[in-house]
């Protein structure tokens, strides 16, 4: 899943910085006006580009918080399966 968020974000870059150059080739303004627009266009992206790294993060935080409650949840069912076990050979019954 990584590595297909890794790809789905190189592609929009490389859209982005080919999309740039089609633009300045075809572009019927002059270089002021143009440069303007590509100034204005950039912050747009950079914008959207820290809102989504922010989301990635955060949701990846999500993740690790969550992987480590389960964790925590699984060391404690161990550890009652334990002391289950050895409350059993100590009242000599066999699991």
């Amino acid at each position: 899943m990584r590595d297909k968020t890794t790809a789905n974000v190189l592609c929009f870059l490389a859209g982005l910085g080919i999309g740039g150059v089609i633009g300045m080739l075809a572009a019927p303004r002059s270089g002021t006006a143009t440069r303007q627009i590509l100034t204005v266009k950039a912050t747009e992206a950079q914008g959207f580009l820290a809102g989504s790294s922010r989301d990635y993060f955060d949701r990846g935080r999500e993740l690790y918080d969550r992987g480590r409650q389960l964790a925590e949840e699984a060391a404690m069912l161990f550890d009652e399966g334990r002391r289950l076990m050895e409350q059993a050979d100590a009242n000599g019954n066999s699991a």
